[in-house]
């Protein structure tokens, strides 16, 4: 059977014993600097990792990468770049201190990025006095959050006691846990990078969103360097594919030297591109400050923040859509992040947001709109988009029915692409709007349904009025029916599939122009009798019809003769000569008969033949060779086709 693998952060106050708990749990020592071994404290991220299984039960083995962070107030922000995509928290009390700031704080972070599951190791249990006084402290202190019930482990590395226990409830907290989905969109944000001679850029992260492959292309945002993935490692051991939900290693070929930094994200150059602006939801921790919490600052409109978001720390302004109200514990509010420089998010991630000085965390957030640089804030705030959103945030349906509700249409292969939903449930939430008549699917886009119907009404309504102002016409041309519709199409390639649409529902294309299906072009009133007098003058001399001038001396005479010719009842066949229909045809035929039995003849031959003149029958004679019929060879012709 297959070990699930799953990502573990470790979390706690400065000198808890985070980083002796993890080497004691996987016997690998997380500080790797050597100025964290010189200071005793952890100042960056550390790695390692372990199995673990339930007492008995082989089938519970699951595969943890385990994410060591520092607990010092001034390194919060590597920290934050830790614990973005986890599974599971192992929060570290220690016993004789109890809970303190970077406690509090740390737990704060981990509410905001939506971690919900936790095991605690109340560590340094041998130098404290009341161990059943520690352990109700902390359960104190969870009260009210999604780690209330968490297992709460006496440990002391010193003495060995409750590692076996720790890694049991490590075990048990995962065992039925899901793990890291494969949605086609891979995402390693980069917590490490490095340079090894002869090897080249060495790029480290936990994969999340979809799977990575030696060999791939791969582009690094928000920079849009490209690179192709040389070899991938994961947990020191070299696979040809690396799954979601596990710590990854990527030799990356043809990148230069410097790039490839923490901040940034491996993924790919058809995910898109990154942005100046997200809208999303903050929200403040309503936990109560106290002696050993953080105080509660509100966060102001305007403020320029720091925010942390996947591996890396990206300079913003806040704006927030509550009447330049501050942001206060306990409340919620829409927002819009303009960064300084880009950054690369999707729909559904979360983010911390921390004071300018990285002295505070101020709140949390979840992104609703990843690309909010093409609308105003206040558009977007009468829109019912942020609001369903932040209502529903895991439904696909959701998110496609309000970006709809807004931009009325989408192409199919870009719906939702830089969100955390896949295309089977994507797919999906296309199928069940178009089943309850929500939305409805034209070629390759996808519209909102009510707003299709008007588009489409809008449409037929113009192309009727052009019936009924020119019956004589074929229709509307295409480009005066855009021109019509210009304020009313969100784009210019959405006109084509509405096209598509009348074309499937009652209307049809002829040429360049389109009509009803049922429409019959006839001339309007005021040109019958204009239309009578021209059919008698091109019937009176069949073969021997009057110029064009003769025939359409006036604009009503012109716009009558055009009705002929559009409907095919007359023939144009130069400039100057127009035949009635009939009459070409029996033209045709009778040379086609004088050629089959005589063989090749002049021009002037075939005149006398149908009874022509020499005004008529070249230009005839010309028509026929460019169709095909018949043959110049000098001044005789012969039949084309036998």
């Amino acid at each position: 059977m297959a070990i699930r693998n799953f990502i573990a952060a470790t979390a706690g106050h400065v000198d808890h014993g985070k980083s002796s708990l993890v080497k004691a749990l996987t016997g690998t020592d997380p500080d790797r600097l050597p100025e964290e071994k010189a200071r005793g404290i952890t100042i960056d991220l550390g790695f390692a990792h372990l199995e673990a299984a339930l007492p008995d039960d082989p089938a519970s083995a699951v595969h943890i990468g385990v994410v060591d962070v520092p607990g010092h107030e001034d390194f919060v922000k590597n920290m934050v770049a830790g614990v973005g995509s986890i599974d599971i928290a192992l929060l570290v009390v220690a016993a004789d201190d109890g809970w303190m700031p970077q406690t509090e704080e740390h737990l704060q972070i981990l509410l905001y990025l939506g971690v919900h599951r936790a095991v605690v190791a109340l560590a340094k249990m041998d130098l404290a006095e009341d161990e059943a006084a520690a352990i109700a402290g902390v359960r104190t202190l969870l009260q009210d959050t999604p780690f209330a019930n968490a297992p709460i482990v006496p440990t002391s590395v010193p003495t060995g006691r409750g590692m076996e226990t720790l890694k049991a409830e490590l075990a048990r907290a995962l065992v039925n846990a899901p793990t890291s989905p494969d949605l086609g969109k891979p995402r390693l944000p980069i917590d490490r990078a490095f340079t090894l001679r002869g090897v080249g850029t060495i790029v480290t992260g936990t994969l999340m969103g979809g799977a990575l492959r030696s060999g791939q292309s791969v582009v690094l945002q928000p920079s849009g360097k490209t690179a192709r993935i040389r070899s991938v490692q994961t947990h020191g051991r070299e696979v040809e594919r690396c799954q979601p939900g596990t710590r990854t290693a990527l030799n990356l070929h043809d990148l230069e030297v410097g790039h490839g930094k923490r901040g940034e994200v491996v993924t790919l150059a058809e995910l898109g591109t990154a942005t100046r602006a997200l809208d999303v939801l903050l929200e403040k921790s309503s936990r109560s400050p106290n002696a050993k919490s953080l105080p509660s600052r509100p966060l102001k409109d305007r403020t320029r923040v720091r925010i942390h978001h996947g591996s890396g720390t990206f300079a913003a302004s806040v704006q927030l859509a509550s009447n330049a109200q501050p942001l206060l514990p306990g409340q919620r509010v829409f927002a819009r992040l303009r960064f300084e420089t880009p950054i690369f998010g999707f729909a559904g991630d979360r983010f911390i947001v921390r004071d300018w000085a990285g002295q505070s965390t101020l709140a949390g957030g979840v992104v609703l709109d990843p690309d909010a640089r093409l609308r105003s804030f206040a558009s977007q705030m009468r829109s019912p988009l942020l609001h369903l959103r932040a209502d529903s945030p895991g439904q696909a349906s959701v998110f496609l029915s309000s970006l709809l509700a807004r931009d009325h249409v989408a192409e199919r292969k870009g719906l939702l692409l830089q969100s955390s939903f896949g295309p089977e449930q994507i797919a999906a939430a296309v199928r069940m709007l178009v089943e309850s008549l929500q939305a409805v699917v034209v070629g390759d886009y996808v519209a909102d349904a009510a707003w299709w119907k008007t588009l489409r009404a809008k449409a037929q309504a113009a192309i009727d009025a052009e019936h009924g102002l020119r019956p004589e016409l074929a229709g509307l041309s295409l480009a005066q029916l855009r021109s019509a519709l210009a304020r009313d199409l969100p784009s210019p390639e959405v006109f084509d599939p509405l096209v598509e649409d009348l074309c499937q529902n009652g209307f049809t294309q002829a040429g360049k122009a389109i009509k009803r299906a049922g429409h019959l072009q006839a001339l309007p009133p005021h040109l019958e009798a204009v239309g009578g007098r021209l059919r008698a003058a091109l019937s009176a001399k069949p073969f021997e019809p009057p110029s064009r001038a003769e025939l359409a001396p006036d604009a009503f005479s012109q716009q009558a003769l055009r009705f002929l010719r559009d409907t095919g009842e007359a023939v144009e066949i130069s400039e100057e000569i127009i035949l009635l229909r009939e009459s070409f045809l029996q033209m045709k035929e009778l040379i086609v008969n004088w050629l089959r039995e005589n063989g090749p003849s002049t021009a002037s031959e075939l005149r006398q033949a149908v009874g022509s003149t020499r005004r008529i029958m070249l230009p005839v004679l010309e028509r026929l060779d460019r169709e095909g019929v018949t043959k110049r060879d000098g001044d005789r012709r012969a039949l084309a086709k036998v």
